[in-house]
């Protein structure tokens, strides 16, 4: 399983990294890390995740955009969206357009984990 990890925090992208690493999630590579979803287009041409998480607030592309456009670039792939927004509706919108679940921030480890084994789960 290859893994991209879409987020505009630093502070984000290093603990789903960590516990990724760390969570014994069993053959999951991290491939990329990008801060908004024009870098995550560019990462995900090049590297192909079989899993994305995605953040919805990002600048130059939020994640609604991105999802839109990387399931038509790599139809295969799993997205998990992790939020800050406490708007539901854009969470359903990600949903409605591909995405495979949703987190919302703050999450625990044990959440993220969970959440990443269930989109896993249904590739």
């Amino acid at each position: 399983m290859r893994l991209m990890i879409v987020d505009d925090s630093n502070m984000i992208r290093s603990r789903i990294s960590r516990v990724v690493q760390a969570g014994g999630l069993a053959n999951v590579s991290l491939v990329g890390l990008a801060r908004n979803g024009a870098e995550a287009l560019r990462i995900a041409r090049a590297t192909q995740p079989d899993v994305v998480t995605m953040d919805l607030t990002m600048p130059e592309m939020d994640g609604i955009e991105c999802i839109t456009r990387l399931l038509q670039m790599l139809p295969k792939t799993s997205i998990l969206v992790v939020s800050a927004l406490s708007d539901k509706s854009t969470a359903i919108q990600a949903l409605r357009l591909g995405a495979r679940g949703f987190v919302a921030k703050p999450f625990s480890d044990d959440e993220l984990k969970l959440a990443l084994l269930d989109v896993m789960e249904g590739k």
